[in-house]
């Protein structure tokens, strides 16, 4: 069976390797760099830049560690960028290699479907090349939304692939767009020491959270001198004297050295050959797919970004190997029930499942458990006590609905409750397995003591 895969990102390249696991010959086609937005315009790249703030930001606090450090606290951007790159480069090395080791042929260029079983790359060095394939998978991802109001220009309007090569620190900074790339550039720049305004349309940040989280993370922000201007859209953006002006939709002006837009994503289907082939596009340009991630046409299939789902780098990776097993004979179908999100802003947010907010929508009875961070032991002997983890349970059958976790590890520590979701487990079940002390993730075993008011370490519930 001969696969062909167009696109190396988070689910292209894995859908690659998953498919010469299983025996397929496979060929990938990648017009960038192998990893994709993620591994090197998204994910890596920006989370290995916050993990160079962490540190910054340590450093500013280790008084409270009984560390003295004399003296200004300096950093380098350039160094911080070399580090990054370092990262990325490592990374994308490591997927080459995995493609030598099970056989997979790398071609770098662009792909186009010519018929439903031959693909035209056209490569770096102008040459054409026909590739056959038994199957396609179309995994060719998103780019940063062009706004005519406001286009990205690269020196002062910037996309979030712009903000990743800036040489210098800006002295201050509109995001337009409170949502998870703005904030945790917001956090980014504002430990570097950039002056910060935030303009959101919707009237907290990260909107798409549980709304007692998203309002902990605002006032967090705040703490960081971060502004923000909600319930608010820009209507115009122009430059002056070296700077950015933006006139807001109730007439008044903001202005910074430079603004980054951060609102949106748009579909990498042009120049794929999906109106040749005849591949169906939903209304927002997305290709259709159904739950075994099959195109209208047979033997292509599409995964990712490209497909207007949940436009996250794991879910592209799972959507790569249920379309791989499909085409391969198998019948699996993508199950969505359980997605675990990451934020990596400070503090973190990790959530799973349910907002408060859905419940009532989808007509649940819920009982709800809450554990501050404040009142956990490794909490406070970390210096982290911001925070807590919020269980949510269908009062009916006690199962957990969701969980959503704002603090220290937030990323990390949702995964407990993610396959406790996947194994329809009850918050008592999770409240009656023994956690390690002292850990954070004694915060999530309380909550869920919490669903039923018999948390230790917080009152009882009135």
């Amino acid at each position: 069976m001969k696969i062909v895969v167009v696109g190396a990102g988070p689910g292209g390249y894995v859908a690659a390797i998953r498919a010469a696991q299983l025996g397929a010959k496979v060929t990938i086609i990648e017009d960038t760099e192998v990893g994709g937005t993620c591994l090197n315009r998204g994910c890596i790249p920006t989370k290995t830049i916050i993990a160079s703030t962490d540190v910054l930001d340590k450093i500013r606090d280790a008084g409270e560690f009984g560390f003295e450090i004399k003296g200004d606290i300096s950093f380098s951007l350039e160094k911080i960028m070399e580090r990054k790159e370092k990262v990325v480069n490592t990374l994308v090395k490591g997927i080459k290699g995995l493609f030598k080791g099970l056989g997979i042929e790398l071609l770098e260029g662009k792909g186009k479907l010519l018929s439903p079983g031959k693909v035209k790359v056209t490569q770096k060095d102008g040459t054409d090349k026909e590739v056959d394939a038994d199957k396609i998978i179309i995994a060719t991802g998103s780019r940063p939304l062009n706004i005519p109001a406001f286009p990205f220009d690269g020196e002062g309007i910037l996309s979030s692939d712009d903000v990743l090569k800036i040489k210098e620190v800006p002295k201050s900074l509109i995001i337009i767009g409170a949502g998870v790339i703005g904030c945790e550039f917001a956090n980014i720049f504002s430990s570097l020491g950039t002056e910060i305004t935030m303009v959101e349309m919707m009237p907290h940040a990260v909107s798409t959270e549980d709304e007692e989280i998203s309002d902990i993370l605002g006032k967090e922000l705040k703490k960081r001198k971060i502004k923000f201007i909600l319930n608010t859209k820009v209507g115009k953006v122009i430059k002056e004297n070296g700077g950015i002006v933006a006139t807001l939709t109730d007439g008044s002006e903001i202005r910074a050295e430079k603004m980054l837009v951060s609102i949106g994503r748009a579909f990498n289907t042009e120049g794929v050959g999906l109106e040749e082939v005849g591949i169906n596009k939903g209304r927002r340009g997305e290709i259709l797919v159904n739950d075994m991630m099959e195109t209208n046409i047979p033997g292509i299939y599409a995964i990712g970004d490209v497909i207007g789902g949940i436009m996250l780098a794991h879910v592209a990776s799972t959507e790569g190997i249920v379309a791989v097993e499909n085409a391969l004979g198998g019948k699996r179908r993508i199950d969505y029930s359980v997605v675990p999100s990451g934020i990596f802003t400070s503090p973190e947010i990790g959530s799973v499942g349910l907002r408060e907010k859905d419940t009532a929508e989808k007509g649940y009875n819920i009982n709800i458990g809450r554990f501050p961070f404040r009142a956990l032991g490794k909490a406070h002997a970390s210096g982290e006590i911001t925070g807590m983890v919020k269980v949510i349970a269908d009062a009916k059958d006690d199962k957990v609905l969701g969980v959503h976790i704002i603090g220290p590890h937030a990323t990390d520590l949702i995964h407990e409750a993610a396959l406790a979701m996947k194994m329809s487990a009850t918050s008592k079940d999770i409240a009656h397995t023994i956690h390690a002390h002292p850990t954070f993730s004694e915060a999530i075993m309380e909550a869920s003591e919490d669903v039923h008011g018999m948390a230790i370490h917080i009152p009882k519930k009135s």
